[in-house]
């Protein structure tokens, strides 16, 4: 039995958020979808994945990780949903997600699906994301994910003291799916990333993470940067696409995102690039998080996530059926 080419997958969890809001992002990009006529959520009908988002009602219990219990509850499910699509089901999946935090929970399932195959990480986003309980400014477990999928505790920036709840519930993070580390630094390269905390600062220089920069973008090309991201995870046998929003900037699309960066990508930048990471032959996921229509007028950032959304799944079809036939 053939795999059916693509699936997409939503999870509306905000636990992560610092602003609330993401988990009605979805919808916006629906109602995107449907106020430009495109017939998208009809032809791949999503399956929805459980959040805990009731949680929100009322005040997290732990300072440095904010609801970090229930955020645990959401990577394992998503993990669940990922690792079975892959295995069993579809060639390529689309995760529709609230805030970024639930990437590591789709790592987590890609990992289970491909226990032995390395996994490079493409980060299209204006933040690093490598921020711990011992070294976050806020608490936000969507600044955390890569740190989580990578092990890391970052012991020698800590700035904070957390209790013995918040270090056991931290490990379940960092150890679901019973692997960890999920990935490694060679494993992972940013694209547009310019704001960072000295403890994340601390970590990329560390570990030699490549970061494209929306100016070396700019300078060669979205070409370019496409063969060298290739080239850089060539050790790699699968490639997962995490694409935030906040990575364009917001003088050109909307501050319709959580945590908007000025000087990012334009969205015509995002999309190429977006969509040329999906063509690569290894590329098995890709995800796109943080559109926040609280924080928008006109639902303008919603309307550019769904057509790179559109533009990046007919990609990935086309990929997956030539590679079918």
């Amino acid at each position: 039995m053939l795999k059916r080419p693509i699936h997409v997958l939503e999870v509306r969890s905000e636990l992560g958020a610092g602003s609330r809001g993401a988990s009605l992002g979805i919808g916006a990009i629906k109602v995107a979808s449907v106020n430009s006529n495109n017939n998208y959520f009809s032809r791949y009908r999503p399956t929805s994945i459980p959040d805990e988002n009731e949680l929100l009602f009322i005040e997290s219990p732990t300072q440095h990780a904010k609801y970090i219990d229930g955020v645990a509850k959401v990577y394992s499910s998503v993990m669940e949903y990922v690792s079975s699509e892959l295995i069993y089901k579809s060639n390529f999946i689309v995760v529709l997600a609230g805030d970024h935090s639930t990437a590591g929970g789709t790592i987590a399932g890609i990992r289970r699906a491909f226990p032995d195959k390395r996994l490079g990480v493409i980060w299209v986003d204006a933040h690093a994301d490598m921020h711990t309980p011992f070294t976050t400014p806020s608490g936000n477990i969507h600044g955390m994910p890569l740190a989580i999928s990578m092990g890391i505790n970052n012991l020698d920036k800590k700035r904070n003291d957390i209790d013995r709840h918040v270090k056991t519930s931290w490990e379940v993070l960092k150890t679901i799916g019973n692997v960890s580390p999920k990935i490694t630094p060679t494993e992972l390269v940013f694209v547009g990333v310019r704001s960072t905390e000295p403890e994340e600062d601390y970590l990329i220089n560390r570990y030699n993470i490549r970061n494209f920069t929306v100016e070396e973008i700019r300078q060669k090309g979205v070409a370019q940067i496409i063969e060298d991201v290739d080239e850089h995870l060539s050790h790699c046998e699968l490639l997962y696409i995490s694409f935030d929003v906040d990575s364009m900037d917001p003088e050109l699309v909307s501050r319709g995102t959580g945590t908007p960066v000025e000087n990012g990508l334009t969205p015509e930048e995002a999309n190429d690039l977006v969509c040329g990471f999906t063509a690569l032959p290894r590329s098995c996921c890709l995800e796109i998080t943080e559109v926040n229509p609280t924080l928008d007028t006109e639902n303008k950032m919603a309307k550019t996530a769904f057509k790179i959304l559109d533009n990046a799944t007919q990609v990935a079809e086309a990929k997956c059926q030539k590679i079918q036939h």
